[in-house]
């Protein structure tokens, strides 16, 4: 089945040092009321590099469970062990999720082959849907648009993650886009040019904010009216650069403390809170 929509990358709330699974469950279902058409969790943006193996199955556990299979579930698992991966992989398929959200290997910076390889070994072990992540201002390695449509080959793999940063590497892939394959944005300023262009949605990190707005720009390029579509998207791109001038997801944890979401703006060190400087800015863009 396609994949398309706006995807929420959930954060994960902290308060005092643990994860507070009352204002997870706050989240779940204020994003499911909005009509949002998929949940990632265990992505960067819940901080994944800081939670620990009991959390973190305890958070695929509360999402399935707050979720209740309202819609679909895509947990982040990647890493640059691939057998590490594959290991993981068995703690995974033990709950009832659609798939996985797989970041190219970081920091070994593999080439083409190697990043290949890596996909085409967790792909043989899984019967769960995997959609690629191509972020390479992070890994330090593009996934070229050849390799992604070798590994667009292999029976699981259904999608990507595109934040290439590239934006003829996007356009050509989309326009060249594999068969039963999603194109889903991770550059959330390109959401709607992706759309426009044939893309099929977005994992989009700013969507934790005015939702409604993301959801209708979707829908309105779906329904081919894509004027009413850019009258929306224009007052969404003002403040999305905002929610990444320092480092996501702290100023995004900000704002939804503000709205009341979660109890507490807590992130894991090696971030840290955002700067007063910031906070004031949010405060007069965002309305606050």
């Amino acid at each position: 089945m396609a994949i398309s929509g706006v995807f929420i990358p959930l954060i994960t709330p902290f308060k005092e040092g643990k994860v507070d699974y009352v204002s997870y469950k706050r989240l779940v279902d204020f994003y499911l009321n909005k009509g949002v058409h998929g949940f990632i969790p265990l992505g960067t943006t819940s901080e994944s590099p800081t939670i620990s193996d009991l959390e973190y199955e305890k958070i695929i556990e509360k999402t399935i469970e707050y979720t209740n299979g309202a819609v679909p579930i895509y947990v982040g698992l990647g890493g640059n062990d691939t057998k590490k991966v594959v290991e993981k992989l068995k703690v995974v398929e033990k709950y009832k999720i659609d798939g996985i959200l797989s970041v190219s290997p970081y920091y070994s910076r593999p080439d083409q082959r190697g990043i290949f390889q890596h996909f085409k070994s967790i792909s043989e072990v899984t019967y769960l849907d995997i959609i690629l992540y191509n972020i390479p201002y992070r890994t330090g390695r593009n996934v070229e648009n050849t390799t992604i449509h070798k590994l667009a080959e292999l029976k699981n793999i259904v999608g990507i993650k595109d934040s290439s940063g590239d934006i003829a590497q996007t356009i050509d892939l989309i326009l060249n886009k594999p068969k039963d394959f999603s194109i889903l944005t991770g550059e959330d300023a390109l959401f709607y040019s992706t759309l426009s262009l044939g893309g099929d949605g977005g994992i989009l990190a700013s969507a934790h904010m005015n939702t409604e707005g993301f959801i209708k720009v979707y829908n309105d390029i779906a329904s081919n009216n894509s004027k009413a579509a850019l009258e929306t998207w224009k007052k969404l791109y003002e403040f999305i650069p905002m929610l990444f001038q320092e480092p996501n997801p702290a100023p995004l944890k900000y704002c939804l403390k503000k709205l009341g979401l979660i109890d507490s703006s807590e992130v894991r060190l090696p971030l840290v809170e955002i700067t007063k400087e910031l906070q004031k800015k949010l405060d007069t863009i965002i309305g606050f």
